[in-house]
């Protein structure tokens, strides 16, 4: 071997075992790029492929993930390593949460009945069963109750949003690795809700046979109330300029949070102006909240902020966790089974609409509300529609659920 290719193989060698990268810094501006790249990617590839639609992942992660599956190979390779400057993710996600506030309707709440209420109780009675759970087992397996919370109502209820607005937050008491636990346990809860909603739904339904007692139902409910949602270019200016209001006030209503010693997202105070917004301009009958806008520019925040949280994940942080995430996530599979199966199907009134809303809750409950709906329309595309669950799965779904996960997350969060 000739003296300067022996000298070249010592430096190459010295590279990877010091692990001397070459570095590849992204502002904020290249961040939000390659966001909006990853989301592309995302968006042709779901359309590509039946199986990333049929079980509705969304377009940031399937994008995202193939990124952070690069970024890991270049890592452990030690060839590249990536930073990200995520400044205008933490904008994204204040955002849609404040979007998220925007939806807690009481009005919609109160005049929905006795149904929609029950239901609401038992979603909370699931998220608090699914934290439970996960810092019960975690406690056994040795582990962190905090890194138990990383497979808990954070991911599974909360989905994506709230895995990757928790993440960062997990990693502040020192959580190595919170934000790509959360992620991947919110991908394993869209696939695995989606999995097991119809299957229930169908047992539950033949072994009871509920089709027997079926009656016709009026399905007006279902109309929505047009004239609140409907968009209009002209209001999109309105609609952002409600969500900065929203988020200035929120800054105050978390100064005084901050005062009670308590941790608390950064996102909440301004989730709680928005829902007293909303409220205050419902009750009132003063003003118009922009609500289908403001559900656009949520919606388009939600895909920025889990485009650039799905770029900046590293994989290579779960390999010491393996294990004890599959037994976590195979025991929230077990809970999902049995909470719908025996609880949801039971309290909801034992018949046909019970048995969708099962599904339904399979779906949302490890998922997002898109998987939700699809378990729902598979079962009555078999069978027949149920207004019922049709109405009481979007409304809770879409109003209430992020909303009260937020709280029940912060509220373990700080007692642990």
């Amino acid at each position: 071997m000739s003296r300067d290719k022996l000298f070249l193989y010592i430096i190459i060698i010295t590279c990877l075992e010091t692990r001397n990268f070459m570095k590849i810094q992204l502002d904020m501006y290249q961040t939000l790029a390659a966001a909006v790249l990853v989301l592309l990617l995302g968006n042709y590839l779901r359309k590509k492929i039946n199986f990333l639609e049929k079980f509705c992942i969304p377009a940031p992660v399937i994008g995202g993930l193939l990124f952070a599956i690069f970024t890991c190979i270049c890592y452990t390779t030690g060839i590249i390593e990536f930073s990200f400057d995520d400044t205008l993710r933490e904008v994204c996600m204040v955002f849609f949460f404040t979007s998220v506030g925007f939806q807690a309707n009481l009005k919609v709440l109160k005049s929905g009945g006795r149904s929609l209420i029950v239901f609401l109780g038992l979603v909370i009675a699931l998220i608090f069963s699914q934290n439970l759970l996960a810092i019960g087992l975690s406690k056994l397996l040795n582990l962190n109750p905090l890194i138990g919370m990383c497979t808990g109502s954070i991911p599974m209820v909360g989905g994506h949003g709230t895995a990757g607005a928790f993440g960062p937050v997990l990693e502040d008491f020192n959580i190595q690795g919170a934000t790509t636990i959360c992620t991947a346990a919110a991908t394993f809860g869209l696939i695995t809700g989606s999995l097991v909603g119809g299957p229930i739904g169908k047992r539950l339904i033949e072994k009871r046979k509920l089709m027997d007692n079926v009656p016709t139902e009026d399905d007006s409910l279902l109309v929505e109330d047009e004239e609140k949602h409907q968009r209009h270019t002209n209001m999109y200016a309105a609609a952002v300029f409600q969500l900065i209001l929203a988020i200035g006030l929120g800054t105050i209503f978390s100064y005084f949070l901050t005062k009670t010693g308590l941790t608390f997202p950064i996102y909440i105070g301004a989730m709680l102006a928005a829902a007293l917004m909303r409220n205050i301009t419902e009750y009132s009958g003063k003003g118009t909240i922009h609500m289908g806008e403001i559900n656009d520019l949520g919606g388009i925040c939600l895909s920025l902020f889990l485009g650039m949280a799905m770029i900046t994940l590293k994989l290579w942080e779960l390999a010491t966790l393996a294990l004890p995430l599959v037994i976590l996530l195979a025991a929230q599979t077990l809970l999902i089974c049995v909470f719908t199966y025996f609880v949801i199907f039971n309290v909801m009134g034992r018949d046909y609409d019970a048995a969708v809303l099962s599904a339904g809750t399979c779906g949302f409950g490890m998922g997002a509300t898109p998987n939700a709906m699809a378990n729902m329309q598979a079962i009555c595309d078999r069978y027949v529609p149920s207004v019922k669950a049709y109405l009481i799965i979007p409304l809770i779904g879409s109003l209430f659920a992020d909303f009260i996960n937020s709280l029940v997350i912060t509220f373990f969060i700080n007692i642990l």
